[in-house]
């Protein structure tokens, strides 16, 4: 059991007994208290609010109930300080047998160290990218791709069951846009000569479509030449999703991220999805005819000075109505999607996360309105928008634009960064913070560049350990390792450092922030290389000692302790950690 739940256990038994004693009420929650690191170190190794908590249910002063609690700590064998600061909050310092315990609970644990089931099995929908199959996957696509990958590896951990979803908006004028693009590109590939001008009414030049105008060109000849516009788009929508989709998904999986399930809006959209989810918001009343005021401050593609058929999406907390049907009787692209949202919840799926780029923030309230309006309150859907990411190149920003096909490539990030230094980057800072990734600091191999240092870290143990089992064989077997002799403080203070893992997984997971790990990483990182400089210094503090096995065995337990975090943290996020440093 991780240190946060043993202490957590301590108390709850404590509370027990005090209320069985004074006889406190039976309604009241002994239960609700937190476990958590105090900010800084002078003030112990773990605090609780359990007090401040009881204080106002049973009506006592929170300082009461703190000396109660923090004198039946002091009986315990694992506990030396049970101090009292602030309004009540309960500060311990724990023996260092308590941190050697806990060294051999990481050990013994492993690659399983940090899980929990705060989860408990649930379903969750995550939707990550759903980036139109207009064209490749650009920069701005990976850090959104990332984090949903991170976040669906988080819950996963702490004990939900996730589904990774992508949406492809496969439908409507902007597929139509395309397929007369990939005309262009067939006219071009029969010997044609095109100018950007053929390019137009939101089309899209990008050279990423000349292949699939030579495929078709292959497969048909001339044929759609000069045939009507009814006679090849279907197929030239068709193929040119299915060569994008194809892009996309080798794209994701060279960052390393995997979908569980693509849902298409075309199928949705024919099986009559959109009209089934309207007449369900029209029975309740949702629904009616009627001309929205202009957006204010931004376009909303969806509005136009006519009448058209309206979403009271005021009602669930949205700021102003939407629309759903155009005047034209054509579906808004807000009606698709709540049409897809509640295609999640009939599949299950009452817990959904979506993660949108930069662009969709003003998308939240009317979807998040919309899913309680159809689920009738049972779905609850959390949307993470990521801000933008600047790439760097020779110290210039690139401008990207994909209609233009000016942009970098998810893909060129990869081939120049690889998969973990591009992974690590796009989450090094929390997603509402814009990330400036520069290419030469990402090779950089420095302290200043995270990834490198962290693996630096984990080669480093990696070396230390297989020289240890070299004068050592026996230490290739660590479980008969005397702990005790870690009583060094900068030794305890590893353990401690590694004791945090489970409660920054729990906090990273519930709030949807893998930033924290990325950080924590680094600070594991930063305190073995600073143990490492520490046995350069004093041999009295050195992983190997030639003429000691035993406390070999013991700093290469701690060191191994070390290795596990870092493992974890690495292979969580899907990097993958590195045996020796080329």
């Amino acid at each position: 059991m991780n240190l946060f739940d043993v202490f957590r256990d301590q108390i709850n038994l404590i509370l027990s007994k005090l209320s069985a004693e004074e006889n406190w009420p039976s309604h009241v929650d002994l239960s609700s208290f937190t476990v958590e690191l105090p900010r800084e170190a002078k003030h112990g190794d773990l605090t609780t609010n359990a007090a401040m908590i009881l204080a106002k249910p049973l009506g006592q002063p929170p300082h009461r109930i703190a000396a109660r609690i923090a004198e039946q700590l002091l009986l315990l064998p694992n506990i030396i300080k049970a101090e009292i600061a602030g309004p009540g909050f309960i500060n311990v310092t724990l023996s260092a047998s308590q941190w050697q315990q806990q060294l051999q609970y990481i050990l013994q644990t492993d690659e399983r160290y940090g899980d929990c089931n705060i989860g408990l099995g649930k379903i969750i929908n995550v939707e990550i990218v759903s980036a139109n199959p207009t064209g490749p996957l650009h920069t701005g696509h990976s850090r959104n791709a990332v984090l949903g990958d991170a976040i669906a590896a988080l819950l996963q951990k702490v004990g939900y069951q996730v589904c990774r979803e992508y949406y492809i908006n496969d439908a409507g004028g902007q597929i139509d846009a395309l397929a007369r693009s990939v005309h262009v590109r067939y006219r071009e590939a029969l010997g044609h000569s095109i100018s950007p001008e053929d390019f137009k009414d939101g089309m899209y030049g990008g050279d990423y479509l000349v292949p699939v105008g030579k495929k078709l060109a292959q497969e048909f000849g001339d044929k759609y030449l000069t045939a009507p516009e009814s006679s090849w788009i279907s197929l030239f929508k068709k193929t040119t999703i299915d060569a994008m989709m194809n892009d996309i998904r080798n794209d994701l999986a060279s960052l390393g991220v995997h979908i569980d399930t693509f849902v298409s809006e075309a199928e949705l959209v024919a099986a009559g999805g959109v009209e089934k989810v309207l007449e369900i918001l029209d029975k309740k009343g949702d629904l009616y005819t009627g001309i929205l005021v202009p957006p204010k401050g931004h376009t909303d593609e969806d509005w136009e000075q006519r009448e058209q058929t309206l979403f009271q999406s005021t009602k669930y907390g949205d700021d102003v109505d939407r629309a759903v049907k155009k005047s034209d009787g054509s579906w808004t692209y807000f009606a698709g999607d709540i049409a897809y949202h509640m295609d999640k919840f009939r599949r299950g799926f009452t817990d959904m996360i979506n993660v949108f780029g930069a662009d969709h923030g003003g998308y939240t309230k009317r979807i998040t309105a919309a899913v309680s309006a159809i689920t009738g309150g049972a779905g609850k859907l959390e949307i993470i928008t990521t801000q933008l990411v600047n790439f760097l190149e020779n110290g210039v920003p690139v401008k990207m634009s994909k209609r233009a096909g000016v942009f970098i490539t998810l893909r060129e990030v990869v081939e120049r960064v690889g998969k973990d230094s591009a992974r690590f980057m796009m989450l090094s800072r929390r997603q509402d913070m814009q990330i400036d990734f520069d290419f030469a600091k990402v090779l950089e191999q420095s302290r200043d560049n995270p990834v490198f240092y962290i693996q630096y870290a984990h080669a480093r143990i990696c070396s230390v350990l297989r020289h240890g089992r070299t004068i050592f064989p026996e230490t290739s077997d660590l479980s008969s390792a005397n702990l005790a002799l870690l009583n060094d403080p900068c030794e305890i203070e590893m353990i401690k450092i590694l004791s945090n893992w489970p409660r920054q997984v729990e906090v990273s997971a519930v709030n949807r922030e893998p930033h924290r790990i990325t950080n924590y990483l680094y600070d594991v990182a930063s305190a073995f290389h600073a143990l490492w400089n520490k046995g350069k210094d004093n041999s009295q503090l050195r992983f190997i000692e030639p003429d000691n096995m035993e406390i070999t065995m013991a700093r290469q337990a701690l060191i191994k302790g070390v290795l596990i975090v870092l493992a974890n943290g690495l292979h969580l996020f899907g990097i993958t950690p590195v045996q020796e440093m080329r």
